[in-house]
């Protein structure tokens, strides 16, 4: 019984302990500022860098006016720094007069955009049923030559049957081999047959301007 009393005392005394010195604890007051302005010391090289600007200049008289010591005359912008600024203010806040020409400069050059775009257009769809026309055109040719192979390669093909026989493979080497042949045969055919037909043609613009010839220089008569 003795125990839990003595452990209860002493929890007592503790938290006396600790109540009485939470009781007495004061806190320092804030630093106070210097009644005047206080310059940084240039010669310290732990000295922050933005105390060595002129902005800093600029605070201490913004805080103490002429007790600062900083004349009024250099917090003013220089030239330099006028015009920089200048330069800043026509970049990023155009006059009313600057956006409005700015303004119709874009309106004119979308205006000639839609123009050109509308001119392209329009020649397009005047060229497009002369486009369609040969399009027709070139299908249908194709489609004729397909079909022009086509049959020349069946007569090819029956002419070989003749030749070989209807019982050999029209799928064997030997009946493509003579297939080749015949298609090699019929092509030059067909080359000299384009020649004959240039050389008749030439040799008849010959004749032809042969003939102009005396009758254009048989004087007229009287």
């Amino acid at each position: 019984m003795a125990a839990p009393v003595r452990q209860a005392g002493n929890l007592l005394g503790l938290a006396a302990t600790l109540g009485s010195g939470s009781r007495g604890y004061r806190a320092p007051p804030p630093p106070r500022r210097s009644p005047g302005p206080w310059w940084p010391d240039l010669d310290d090289p732990l000295t922050p860098r933005w105390q060595l600007k002129p902005r800093y200049a600029a605070k201490q008289f913004a805080r103490h006016g002429a007790a600062s010591g900083v004349a009024s005359s250099s917090l003013w912008p220089s030239q330099e720094q006028l015009r920089e600024l200048e330069a800043e203010e026509r970049e990023w806040y155009p006059s009313l007069a600057a956006m409005q020409d700015s303004l119709r400069v874009r309106q004119i050059a979308e205006e000639h955009r839609r123009q050109a775009r509308e001119q392209l257009i329009a020649e397009c769809m005047a060229k497009m049923p002369q486009m369609i026309e040969n399009w027709r055109r070139q299908q249908q040719e194709r489609r004729e030559k397909e079909k022009a192979d086509k049959e020349r390669r069946a007569r090819l093909q029956a002419e070989a049957q003749e030749r070989l026989g209807y019982h050999v493979d029209p799928r064997s080497a030997r009946f493509q081999e003579l297939l080749q042949d015949l298609e090699k045969q019929q092509r030059k055919r067909l080359k000299e047959e384009k020649q004959r037909q240039k050389k008749e043609a030439r040799a008849a613009a010959v004749a032809a301007a042969a003939a102009q010839v005396p009758a254009d220089s048989v004087p007229p008569s009287s």
